[in-house]
């Protein structure tokens, strides 16, 4: 499977996506620029965390009029796996690949620490590997990671078993139904604020994080 790691300036965790699939997953990856509009030769796209430009408007407010974020949608339409990263997640919000959107941690400060995320959907491309409700210690480390949607979309997403992980004995940003990560309706686009790339090998403290990423192989 052949992996793409988009790079938008300010892009901070592109290097550690492209460096765990190449070295942890043994699985070929190339960095793709956000002007790039060819994606049909890769399998999976990776939108990493970092800092966006036009982040002082709003996180992915700017990123997501990239040229390359219409070629993102169509990849996903086709089917292609896509999966956004905590700044990641924050340009799909905004782009309308995923519902919802990210605000201001509700305590109004940065966090950066490990928590644990509960696994609320395993019979994804993302998830196979995990079993329902494990609890997974991932790092998180984001100043807008308040996931926030309406009561109607809030519905919808547990109808079509579209929310990822929750936050499991601790809501670090005060997110609704403490929400760590959504799908698509298809269930091929993932985001998530939690940094599974940041929990791949256990030198990191813990390597949960790669029972994630190793689900997107099979």
């Amino acid at each position: 499977m052949k992996f793409g790691v988009i790079v938008f300036p300010g892009s901070n965790c592109d290097q550690d996506c492209f460096d765990v699939v190449k070295d942890v997953l043994k699985q070929p990856v190339e960095y793709v620029w956000h002007h790039d509009v060819k994606l049909d030769h890769l399998d999976c796209l990776i939108l990493p965390g970092g800092f966006s430009y036009g982040d002082y408007l709003r996180c992915g407010a700017i990123a997501r009029f990239s040229p390359i974020m219409e070629a993102v949608k169509k990849f996903a339409d086709r089917g292609g796996r896509v999966i956004g990263i905590c700044n990641g997640f924050q340009i799909l919000t905004e782009a309308g690949l995923l519902p919802g959107a990210l605000i201001r941690n509700k305590g109004l400060h940065f966090v950066c620490k490990h928590i644990n995320i509960r696994v609320e959907n395993n019979k994804t491309p993302f998830t196979k590997l995990l079993k329902a409700k494990q609890v997974l210690n991932i790092p998180i480390a984001h100043g807008e990671g308040n996931y926030t949607c309406d009561a109607a979309t809030l519905r919808d997403l547990k109808k079509n078993k579209q929310i990822a992980f929750t936050y499991y004995g601790e809501n670090p940003n005060g997110s609704t139904a403490n929400i760590a990560g959504v799908f698509n309706k298809r269930h091929n686009v993932l985001g998530m604020m939690p940094h599974p790339e940041r929990a791949s090998e256990m030198i990191l403290g813990s390597d949960d994080g790669l029972m994630i990423l190793r689900s997107i192989l099979i």
